[in-house]
Formats: structure tokens, sequence, C-alpha cells
């Protein structure tokens, strides 16, 4: 982790310090004595798998206001409405942005689109402290995203660990085949493949056509990023990728769900 790309190590920075703040209102032991009034946890991986094995593409859809390269991509940002129009165009499942410095998200965003759809939630922040993972649970998150480039090998163990303990499932993110033969390693049942070089931002979906070769038949492969035309989900599905977390190219529609079933449908 020594060549952490600036804009994560940035954020990474940030987020230590909002645990840090997030601590002194509520303790780990208080947060934990949350969790038996969590909602019931929704099965993410089932749900992706039910799609894919109707011969159908598994979108997790996106709800984000803003992001670091764009800045604002949505000014009429009503998660609840966003995620009704989600589960009416077909996703899957649903991915909610948390963080609040660098994407403008919110708590309260993932437990407005979750109360507002039947679908299961991931938690989309970066996380580095097993606080989180129990915030997630106690807000309603039913999967967390784990990046690898942000972790250590044992940090990311511990985490995915806890994340099953409380019955949810874990996105562990990759970018490079570095980070995906640490990844193979663990008992991760979904990985996820970012096509956004973090030190560039550039976007390319070969990362996932070069990477995908190299893992298991008994993992699911999530495509992040970059997928933007018909065209683009073809190539996936033509190199065995069939699960797909899309949130630009639904977010800057005029309809997002629409949006959604016009790509996948």
């Amino acid at each position: 982790m020594t060549d952490t790309p600036d804009i994560l190590a940035r954020i990474l920075d940030r987020k230590r310090e909002e645990i840090a703040e997030r601590m002194l209102r509520t303790s780990l032991e208080d947060l934990r004595g949350f969790i038996d009034a969590a909602p019931a946890v929704r099965p993410f991986l089932a749900a992706l798998e039910a799609r894919i094995e109707g011969g159908r593409s598994a979108v997790i859809a996106e709800i984000k206001k803003a992001s670091p390269s764009r800045g604002v991509l949505r000014e009429d940002f009503d998660p609840a409405s966003i995620a009704r129009s989600y589960e009416a165009g077909g996703a899957a499942c649903l991915s909610v942005l948390t963080d609040r410095d660098f994407f403008q998200g919110a708590d309260v965003h993932l437990e407005d689109a979750r109360a507002a759809s039947s679908l299961p939630v991931l938690r989309k922040d970066f996380i580095v402290d097993a606080y989180q993972v129990y915030e997630a649970r106690v807000m309603g998150a039913d999967c967390v995203l784990l990046i690898a480039a942000a972790l250590e090998d044992a940090r990311l163990q511990d985490l995915l660990m806890l994340t099953h303990e409380l019955g949810m499932n874990a996105l562990i993110e990759i970018h490079e085949a570095r980070e995906l033969e640490r990844v193979l390693k663990l008992d991760a049942a979904l990985i996820g493949i970012n096509n956004r070089d973090l030190r560039t931002f550039e976007t390319r979906l070969e990362t996932t056509l070069d990477l995908v070769k190299m893992i298991p038949g008994n993992r699911m492969v999530i495509t992040e990023s970059g997928i933007h035309t018909r065209e683009d989900v073809a190539r996936m599905r033509e190199a065995g990728v069939h699960a797909f977390l899309v949130g630009e190219a639904f977010m800057t529609a005029a309809d997002p769900g629409a949006r959604l079933a016009e790509l996948f449908g």
C-alpha cells in the first residue's frame, strides 16, 4: 500500500478523522447495541445470482449525488425516488454512496433508499475500520464495499470476517492483478473490478476483460465503471461477466430506472 494513489490517500486520511469524530458521538459499544434493532438483512449475493441464473444481467444500480472527478452529477437528488425508479427499471440491488466529504453522500441516503424499495443495498464508502461495518449494519446495509487498495491483508481479512458474522455480504474491489492475487486468497464470493484507474481516473473496460480470465468460476465478478452503451454490456457478457455496478450513466439521466432498462433490457 505504499503506492496508494493520491486521491485515495487523501480520502482515507479524511475517513480516519471522520471515524474518530463519529466515535466521540457514538461509542463502538453503543453502536453494537443497536444491531438487534437493525432491519433484517436482505440477501445481496442471492439477488444477483437469481438474475444471472434467469439469463439476465444482474445490475447494482448506484445512487450518488457527486464524484471527485465530475462534481455534482444530479442536482435533483432524491434517493427514495431514485431507488423506486431503479427497482421499476429492473435493478437487482442498490449501491448508495454514504461518503460525505468527497461524494456529498450521507447515511440517511442509504436509509431512505432502502426504505423505498425491496432491493438489497450496498453501503458504498471507504471502509477502513470495524466501526464502519457495524454502522453499515445498523443503518440497514446488506453488503459493504471493501477496497483492496485501501486495506492491508490482515485488515481486509478481519473486515471480511466481520461482515460475514453480521450476516452481510462484502464486495471486494480490485483495480489490478496484484490486488486480485491478494483477494483470491480470501473467502470472497463477490469480486468487483473497477475499470477506473485511481491514479489517472482513466476508464478502460479492458481492465475487467483482462482480469476476469484469472478468476475462478466459483467467484462472482462485478464490473464497475465505464459501462455506458449496450455494446459495453454485450462485450462483458461475451467475456462471462454478467454482474454490473453502474452509477454515473444512470445518475445523469432524466429517469435513472428507464435508462437502466434501456441499457440492460
